[in-house]
Parts: C-alpha cells; sequence; structure tokens
C-alpha cells in the first residue's frame, strides 16, 4: 500500500513540475500549432462556402454514331482544360476562400445504357464545349438534370444496396498507368479502346442496378514537376544517396579506434573514400529500367490535375451482385502496368468492415461514400494524372468495338449551307 501512495505522490509532484515549466513557456509552444490548427479549419470552412457559391452545370457528351478515333483528341481537351489554373493574391485565398475550380468527368450506366457527363462551373461551358466541339465536330452536348437526383437520398435503404470505393495509385504518382498508346494490337496496329470493357460492363446491367463513375480533377502549378524529375534522377542515378550522419559518426569512430595503436609508433593516414567511376547510363540500366524512365519523363512533361476517382455501384437488393463490382474493378485493372503503375480501390474507402459493428460501420461508410458522390466531394485519397493518363480513363469510346448500349448520335452535324438565303 505505501509503494502505490509513494507512486501516486511521485506522480502528482511530476505533474506539478511539468505544469510549473508549461506555465513559463506556454506562449512560446502554443502559437505555432494553433495557428496551423486554425489556419486549416479557416480555409476549409472558406472554400467549402465559397464552393457552395458556385453555380454548376452538368452536360451530357453524345457521341458520334461513326466515331473511330484514338482517346488522344480527349487528351488536347484536358490539356485545354489546364488554362483555367489561377494564382490568388492573399485576399482571395486566405478571406474568400478562391480555389481552382473543379470539373467533374462522369460514365454512368443504367437503363442499359452508358452515359457521359462533363459537370463544371457554368461560367466554364462555352470552354468545355469549345473544346469538345473542337475534337469531336459530330458530338452532341446537351444540358442535363443531374442523375445522382433518380434515385433516395439516402442509400442503402431498404429496397437499395451499395458498393463503392476511391482509386488510388500503387506507385508514386510520377509514375505513369498505361495509357493508351499502349492499346495497340501489336500485328494489325489497330487500337484497341481501353474503355470497351467498361463501357460493356455498364451497358449490361439489369433493370434496377446502375454503376456511376466520376474523375473529379483539378490542374496544378508545374513546380510538381519537379517532384517527379527527382524521382526520374534518382532512376537514372544522377543522384547520390547522402551517408546518415549516425553511419558516418560510426565510421569515423572507427577508423579512429583501429589506427590508436599503430598512431604510438608511426603517423597515420586515414583512408581515402574513393568514388568509382560509373558506366554510362545505357550501360548500367537495364532494358526495363530504360523504359521505365522513358514513360517517367514523359509523363511529367505534361498537364497534371489532381484528380479524384470514385466508383459506386447501386441496384435494388433482389437483384444486387458483387459481380458486378468485380467486373468493373477489373476492368480498371487493364490500365495497370506492373513496371509503371496501376489503380486499386483504397481501403480507407471500400465499403467493406470487418470485426465488431460490421452491419453499423458497413453502413455508415456506404453512406458516406454515396453522399461524397452526390456532392462530388473531393475529400479524401487523391491521385495526380497526366493529360494522357486521364484521357485513357475517360474520352468517347471507338463505337467500332463498344457494346451497344453507348448513347449516340442520331444524325450527323453539319453546318448551313453558305447559299442560304437571309432577310
Amino acid at each position: 500500500m505505501d509503494i502505490i501512495v509513494y507512486s501516486l505522490i511521485d506522480a502528482i509532484k511530476t505533474i506539478r513540475e511539468g505544469w510549473e515549466v508549461f506555465s513559463r513557456v506556454w506562449f512560446i509552444v502554443l502559437p505555432v500549432p494553433f495557428y496551423y490548427l486554425l489556419k486549416t479549419i479557416w480555409m476549409s470552412y472558406r472554400q467549402r462556402e465559397y464552393a457552395r457559391s458556385l453555380e454548376y452545370v452538368l452536360l451530357e457528351i453524345i457521341p458520334p454514331r461513326d466515331i473511330e478515333r484514338s482517346p488522344k483528341p480527349m487528351e488536347s481537351v484536358f490539356s485545354g482544360i489546364a488554362g483555367v489554373l489561377k494564382t490568388f493574391n492573399p485576399i482571395e485565398e486566405f478571406v474568400k476562400g478562391m480555389t481552382t475550380n473543379p470539373f467533374s468527368f462522369e460514365m454512368a450506366g443504367f437503363d442499359g445504357a452508358v452515359h457521359f457527363y462533363i459537370r463544371m462551373p457554368k461560367n466554364y461551358r462555352n470552354l468545355i464545349e469549345a473544346h469538345v466541339y473542337a475534337q469531336y465536330p459530330d458530338a452532341e452536348i446537351v444540358e442535363a438534370s443531374d442523375y445522382v437526383d433518380n434515385v433516395p437520398k439516402i442509400v442503402p435503404n431498404r429496397e437499395l444496396d451499395l458498393w463503392g470505393a476511391d482509386f488510388e495509385l500503387v506507385k508514386p504518382d510520377p509514375y505513369p498507368i498505361r495509357t493508351y498508346k499502349y492499346f495497340e494490337e501489336s500485328i494489325t496496329g489497330e487500337m484497341i479502346d481501353p474503355l470497351a470493357a467498361l463501357v460493356e460492363v455498364m451497358g449490361s446491367l439489369e433493370p434496377g442496378q446502375q454503376i456511376w463513375f466520376q474523375c473529379i480533377m483539378v490542374p496544378i502549378h508545374e513546380n510538381w514537376y519537379n517532384s517527379g524529375r527527382a524521382l526520374a534522377d534518382e532512376l537514372a542515378g544522377k543522384t547520390k544517396k547522402r551517408e546518415g550522419v549516425l553511419a558516418s559518426i560510426w565510421g569515423d569512430l572507427g577508423d579512429v579506434i583501429n589506427n590508436v595503436i599503430p598512431g604510438l609508433t608511426q603517423p597515420v593516414e586515414f583512408a581515402k573514400k574513393e568514388e568509382k567511376e560509373q558506366a554510362p547510363l545505357e550501360f548500367r540500366l537495364t532494358p526495363g529500367e530504360k523504359e521505365i524512365l522513358k514513360a517517367l519523363e514523359a509523363n511529367i512533361g505534361k498537364y497534371v490535375f489532381d484528380t479524384k476517382m470514385r466508383f459506386v455501384y447501386l441496384g435494388k437488393r433482389d437483384n444486387f451482385s458483387k459481380a458486378n463490382v468485380s467486373s468493373f474493378v477489373g476492368g480498371i485493372k487493364q490500365f495497370a502496368d506492373f513496371n509503371l503503375n496501376s489503380f486499386k480501390p483504397n481501403e480507407r474507402s471500400k465499403t467493406v468492415a470487418n470485426f465488431i459493428f460490421v452491419d453499423r460501420r458497413l453502413r455508415w461508410r456506404q453512406r458516406k461514400i454515396f453522399k461524397r458522390y452526390r456532392d462530388r466531394d473531393r475529400t479524401g485519397k487523391k491521385v495526380v494524372l497526366s493529360s494522357e493518363e486521364l484521357a485513357t480513363v475517360y474520352h468517347m469510346p471507338d463505337m467500332s468495338v463498344v457494346a451497344p448500349g453507348v448513347i449516340k448520335t442520331e444524325f450527323k452535324r453539319g453546318g448551313a449551307p453558305s447559299n442560304l438565303p437571309v432577310k
């Protein structure tokens, strides 16, 4: 009993001494963490209010019936959108909460059809239409009602079940995924549409089932290039690995100890570290490493976007099938190149729960990701994708290979005759 009492007394003394020290230095210690905490809360609030003040419009892109083109034109569309990147002054950034406006490129499969949408602030509608028409002159662009409003605001419920997840990259962002340039038949040279598998899954759903897929992207500044360049230099062996401080001290101490006795009888010369001459880069890298370096450098040289990729599958409980989840995720896996990069579902966002309170935690995850999809919320894990990578994941599909479920134009667009009489 005495031991417990003395232990409590010692603990109280320690707390008292600690409090006395803290009371003398709190004005030095607390301001810095409180500044960053309050700044984070304030910026989150102002940016959320700024986003709510914007008026958005949802456009449906109806591809031409006879389109037989690679995703390259869509890459030009994304490159054009990169021009909306802005630099804000302190008042705009910290007081008004202004940020570069996001664009959401979405695909939705329901009622046996696949729809392509772009959601943007209303003041950028002309920009989007101009770039899309420039690359797809025969496409049709119409303002559409939001398809997410066709289902109840709370899912899952008694009638509907849901599975969803955000996507993340397996390796660091500068490593590219398998892009459309590698989807080519080696013998005939014909392009294999990267979206064919995804469109097939989304267009073959049973009644009462839906698949939604969105890429909410914001262009980012060119300084991201520096991190990619550093990774490429490391892969090329241009950056030298620095020896740690402890390792350096330990090595020097070892040299001193080893030369104590010889130093009593003769002068001691410490060994000099000689740097080995490196062979030229083309001889140091394997063929596979050369291809990785080439793809990495090509990827970081393009416009890049901070992107939230999210997928939701929902349907009536009587025919809800997780096989559709596996099929869609399998379609995403075709963008994988294990030498480079690949997508995978983010574990923190997956609608999966184990061990304790399974039903309650699962329902909470499902409703959270559903609400974030509806709100086009970019919270959570994001990836940095180049214009080429985005064009691979989202583009107008090749109508010669995709499923008939894709909504397409019935007639070819054309201008008015030049000799049309006018009053």
